[in-house]
């Protein structure tokens, strides 16, 4: 019998298929075939293939050898199939032995050497649910692997090391391992730590209401906008967002990992969970495709995905295409996109936290009195008007952003500092999550709507200050209710049982109307 089979897995989206790697031996004209709906990618593999087994020692049987990637229905893309089929051919020529049982996930180099994949975490998550006992993985990506608690992995910097793993001769391996690998971007943990040490309220001066507006929107995830002037503290304040944000629990952690595995996974090494909730900033010049994802025989996440359990800061909120804004309404009330494609469809995870930067006008000074503005009142309002009504309805928190005096700006007072706020968002989180646990609920921006009408109970008071305030203001239902899950949130962190008079005016004054700004 020519035949033998080892396991690979195959990236659609975020999601991962385990896949069977059959080889078959059989008389013919010798060639090599992929089956199995290969891209073309997976089709280049036959060379490097062939190339790394002969310069390791072990060619390739000069016969028609026959790969079946199964199921054949399912598309794959990528080169993290070459080490499972590799062996897999080695295999059916009786060479060594290769076990179903074992997952194989490596990139082939023309010498042998063995490189990292997208992936490893969700695919060795996969194996340890289907049974798998093992996992042989490139050496960049064996700490990734090494996550997943309950299978053997083994990592290795050669085919032949692999190889002799399988049982074939070791006096026949050839293996070179003297010259240096590629370059390796720093650890996951390691890049987290370096953007975000930068940025640090401590040295933010003045912007309270901004100050207290982000607070309260690490407080109880809500989405933030802030409006103002070139230079007046938008973008560093929304880089200290993350260094206010409690880590990530376990779960989040997992699954913010496993998206950076498989958007980042061959670039950066993975060596630990990811705490740290993601910062993803796409340039105001990002297409639909880029924002949400896309794509047409395969579809690739997008920055919505990436920034699952984190923070997705659009900074020039106004310079954004109408079009790929709108196209956050979906996803920033369900937390996840379907995407649609004529051969294929992906719910893609995007439960993201959306904080919005923009200037209020072209020239960006109309602050104020407006009298340094040099725009019409027709290009101020065409310019906000890129953010749409139902986006804006969206936004939980709207505040303005305003130039701090040179008095302030230059002073040497110490501020808080991100340590220090971070403890005040982690306690009120702590009292949101005691009052909704009964409802399995994390924070206060998720409560739904049915809870929040009659599960959670406000004071006779409170009611008629918030029907008063949305008869004043015409706000919609879906405003009511994200106003009311502020005043929420407010009152956490006074410590107050549940959402008063004044809660309610902290959490409506945080809430401007910015269409004229």
């Amino acid at each position: 019998m020519s035949t033998a089979r080892t396991s690979a897995a195959a990236i659609h989206g975020v999601s991962v298929s385990l896949i069977e790697v059959e080889a078959d031996l059989g008389n013919g004209i010798p060639g090599f075939i992929i089956l199995g709906l290969p891209d073309a990618s997976l089709n280049e593999a036959r060379e490097r293939i062939k190339a790394a087994a002969r310069n390791t020692g072990i060619p390739l049987a000069n016969r028609k050898l026959t790969v079946n990637l199964s199921p054949a229905t399912l598309p794959k893309y990528g080169s993290g199939f070459d080490l499972a089929i590799l062996v897999a051919a080695l295999a059916a020529d009786h060479q060594l032995l290769a076990s179903p049982s074992t997952l194989y996930l490596a990139e082939l180099g023309l010498d042998g050497t063995l490189r990292a994949v997208p992936g490893v975490l969700p695919a060795v998550q996969l194996a340890k649910e289907h049974g798998l006992d093992r996992v042989i993985v490139a050496e960049a990506n064996g700490n990734e692997a090494r996550l997943v608690e309950g299978i053997e992995v083994k990592s290795a910097r050669h085919l032949g090391q692999v190889l002799e793993f399988c049982g074939a001769q070791k006096e026949l391996i050839t293996m070179h391992l003297h010259h240096p690998g590629p370059a390796v971007a720093p650890a996951l943990s390691t890049l987290a730590s370096a953007s975000h040490d930068e940025a640090d309220l401590q040295l933010v001066n003045g912007q309270q209401e901004a100050r207290l507006a982000l607070e309260l929107a690490a407080a109880g995830r809500h989405h933030l906008i802030m409006v103002g002037p070139a230079g007046a503290g938008k973008t560093m304040l929304a880089k200290c967002l993350p260094t206010i944000i409690p880590p990530l629990d376990d779960s989040q952690a997992l699954e913010a990992t496993a998206v950076h595995s498989i958007t980042s996974g061959a670039m950066h090494e993975v060596n630990q969970l990811q705490r740290t909730p993601p910062f993803v900033a796409p340039h105001h010049t990002s297409s639909l495709s880029a924002l949400i994802g896309g794509g047409t025989a395969q579809l690739i996440p997008g920055a919505i995905t990436r920034a699952h359990h984190g923070i997705l800061f659009l900074d020039e909120a106004a310079q954004f295409n109408t079009g790929v804004l709108d196209a956050l309404r979906q996803p920033i009330e369900e937390g996840y996109i379907n995407l649609a494609r004529a051969r294929s469809h992906q719910r893609l995870p995007a439960r993201f936290q959306l904080i919005l930067a923009s200037n209020p006008c072209p020239c960006g000074r109309n602050f104020g009195t407006g009298t340094g503005c040099t725009c019409t009142p027709m290009a101020r309002r065409r310019y906000f008007a890129r953010l749409s009504g139902p986006i804006l309805d969206r936004v939980d928190l709207q505040v303005r952003v305003n130039p701090v005096h040179q008095s302030q700006l230059l002073s040497t007072a110490q501020n808080e500092s991100s340590a220090i706020v971070r403890e005040r968002v982690r306690a009120t989180r702590e009292r949101s999550q005691e009052r909704l646990r009964p409802f399995a609920i994390s924070c206060n921006a998720q409560i739904p709507t049915q809870i929040l009408r009659h599960e959670l109970r406000y004071p006779a008071k409170t009611k008629a200050a918030l029907e008063q305030l949305a008869a004043r203001r015409g706000l919609s239902a879906r405003g009511i209710h994200r106003l009311l899950r502020v005043a929420w949130t407010v009152a956490d962190q006074q410590q107050h049982a549940a959402p008063t008079e004044d809660d309610l005016a902290v959490a409506a004054h945080l809430r401007q109307s910015l269409e004229n700004s």
